[in-house]
């Protein structure tokens, strides 16, 4: 009896390229899905601007120990002259592990956060104004912080009304679309939001913050549709106001005549300003060298906070400053491309208000520092001392990563 012999077996058809890449869609799409399932952001994070803020990161590190070292060695009585930087390092670690972890979640997510992170900051503002609070911080004359008397955790609450701004506006305005153009959902809402937050910030008294607060708002605001008419006449108003506060009331005029020239009043009122434009004109070109500024032994004041553009200035020169500028410069405009490529409306708004604020944030500084703004209490990111704002401003850098994880694709060339 003859056995049957089996039918051979099917050689299957090779995949054509056409195929073959419809394949590898379907399984990125997949992993895609289901990472977006877990709440992880797809795609690499944009790597020349994660390059850029951790240039950033360190320069400042080494450019607040150079500054911090005199006066920390007095403080401290020679005890640990790198007690500014140890404590700064600590929150520049935190901060980029923040960084690298909020980058991983898919941004969507933080709009669960917008509201309660914008009733959190009233609140926190409003106990830094209750009088006789203990957990209230005063330094040169302005109440801005709170903090665990007794410990050195404090924290300025301006800083969480920044982000909750962002987060807020940039969820808020992404679902309106169209009725942004009206002033009933396009301006009302937000100028009210604003002008509280403006107000309890600047009753700190935190100028330079509630203009901060101001910038970033109206960014996103006029990024979401508002008509333009709209932003004429609110810089028309400021511009009144500001005329009428400082021309006719002389409210604080001898700020602005400090800043018109220091030299009228040296050792009093314009110390700060002469001090500051001294130490940037003895950097020369290409500075005295990295750690041997003279004038941060106790001479200028605030040198390794809202002034240390100023020993940058010193130790590395015009050179040096000049770089330290166009990374800040390259970094924003990373940023904002970042934004211009952002996979939805949410992602574009909050990666705008963030980069206006660091954008907004530098510009106001170098001009304090250089005299061509008045002389204000404010800090250069990534630099000044200050570990809750370093960490915070970390944590929205990874706000921005999570944005550039989910672009939409660009053409090559």
């Amino acid at each position: 009896m003859m056995q049957r012999r089996s039918a051979p077996a099917q050689r299957r058809r090779p995949m054509t390229r056409e195929e073959a890449l419809a394949r590898q869609e379907r399984q990125q799409r997949r992993r895609e899905l289901e990472q977006e399932s877990r709440g992880l952001a797809r795609g690499p994070l944009d790597l020349p601007f994660f390059i850029l803020v951790l240039l950033l990161t360190g320069i400042g590190l080494v450019m607040l120990l150079s500054a911090s070292f005199p006066s920390a060695y007095y403080e401290t009585d020679g005890r640990n002259p790198m007690s500014y930087f140890l404590r700064q390092g600590v929150f520049a670690i935190m901060g980029v592990a923040a960084m690298l972890l909020i980058g991983k979640i898919n941004y969507q997510r933080f709009r669960a956060l917008a509201k309660p992170l914008l009733y959190l900051s009233v609140i926190l503002l409003l106990l830094v104004l209750v009088p006789g609070n203990p957990l209230a911080i005063t330094r040169n004359n302005a109440t801005r912080w709170l903090g665990i008397p007794g410990t050195s955790l404090q924290f300025q609450p301006s800083e969480i009304a920044k982000l909750a701004v962002i987060l807020y506006f940039g969820d808020s305005i992404s679902k309106k679309k169209d009725k942004m153009r009206t002033f009933r959902y396009g301006i009302a809402p937000y100028a009210v939001i604003l002008i509280v937050l403006a107000l309890l910030v600047g009753m700190e008294p935190h100028l330079s913050g509630a203009i901060l607060i101001m910038g970033a708002g109206a960014a996103m605001m006029l990024v979401g549709g508002i008509h333009w008419g709209w932003v004429g006449g609110a810089l028309g108003a400021a511009g009144l106001m500001l005329y009428v506060v400082v021309f006719v009331i002389r409210y604080n005029t001898s700020r602005f005549d400090m800043w018109h020239n220091p030299w009228l009043d040296p050792l009093g009122d314009g110390y700060q300003l002469s001090q500051s434009l001294l130490t940037i004109g003895s950097g020369g070109l290409w500075g005295v060298g990295l750690g041997k500024s003279r004038q941060k032994f106790l001479f200028l004041p605030e040198e390794h906070n809202d002034f240390i553009f100023a020993i940058v200035c010193e130790e590395l020169g015009l050179i040096g400053a000049s770089i330290i500028m166009l990374l800040f410069a390259a970094l924003i405009l990373r940023g904002f491309w970042i934004a211009l490529h952002a996979r939805d409306r949410f992602g574009s708004l909050i990666v705008v208000g963030v980069m206006t604020l660091i954008g907004l944030q530098t510009f106001l500084n170098i001009g304090v520092v250089t005299g061509l703004l008045p002389t204000t209490g404010i800090s250069l990111p990534f630099f000044s001392y200050g570990g809750t704002a370093l960490s915070i401003q970390l944590a929205e850098m990874g706000v921005v990563l999570s944005v550039s994880r989910q672009m939409k694709p660009t053409k090559a060339g």
